[in-house]
């Protein structure tokens, strides 16, 4: 088994007053030759907007964008004609695929917005761009890992363009639990939302993340109350 570890305070960061961004990878002006990606994963920012305000509208192509609201309420405009709100619990995709234009703002005027914004490399380029999205029914995450995404239409979650598969669990304090990956070819990214968990002997806290390959299975050992997302992807494709 291969691993890496990207410590929270190690992450890449951005303070432009109205967002606070932490980058895992690099992105924007924050530049690491040893931090380009994890396989297929791209870019996870942990993004907090200030209330009312928010991202412009701007394009992407050829990427499959996750987002995935931790607090407050993010609304979502695109050139597609959607707009949504999202909020905790719910799961966003877009298939940016051949073009398209989006913006992301605070909807509250009173309070800040937190979430994850994630891209997938695609395995296909210049697809027909997509939206999609997903609300968590109450109580799956106890204990469990549940899938968020996959490369499949008809599977649980959202589906992508890429043999990627996400879930999130909430695990109680002194747990041990498996996570079998779908293809051995692929590397798991594991991302500590809150909590203290121990992996492959490596004490793993609050937003830090371990990337594991070369394995079939990962195990975690959780040392307080966690909150997890387990990101599976090609690691060459």
């Amino acid at each position: 088994m291969d691993t890496v570890v990207h410590k929270a305070d190690a992450r890449g960061t951005a303070n432009h007053g109205w967002l606070q961004s932490f980058h895992s990878f690099s992105f924007a002006n924050f530049h690491d030759p040893s931090r380009m990606n994890f396989g297929a994963l791209r870019v996870l920012n942990d993004d907090t907007v200030a209330a009312g305000m928010g991202f412009g509208k701007h394009r992407h192509e050829d990427m499959e964008i996750i987002s995935i609201p931790l607090f407050g309420d993010l609304e979502h405009k695109d050139s597609m004609n959607n707009t949504t709100v999202i909020k905790e619990g719910d799961i966003q995709v877009m298939s940016a695929g051949s073009g398209v234009y989006h913006s992301e703002y605070n909807k509250s005027k009173n309070s800040e917005v937190q979430f994850l914004q994630i891209w997938i490399l695609p395995k296909e380029r210049g697809v027909t761009p997509r939206y999609d999205q997903s609300t968590l029914p109450k109580g799956v995450l106890k204990n469990n890992w549940y899938q968020i995404v996959s490369p499949n239409k008809n599977d649980q979650g959202v589906w992508i363009h890429q043999d990627a598969w996400f879930s999130i669990a909430e695990f109680d304090p002194g747990l041990e639990k498996d996570y079998r990956l779908h293809d051995s070819k692929n590397g798991v990214y594991l991302f500590i939302l809150e909590g203290d968990i121990m992996c492959n002997d490596r004490a793993l806290h609050r937003r830090d993340a371990i990337g594991l390959w070369n394995t079939d299975q990962v195990t975690i050992e959780t040392v307080k109350q966690s909150k997890i997302l387990l990101i599976e992807v090609p690691m060459s494709f």
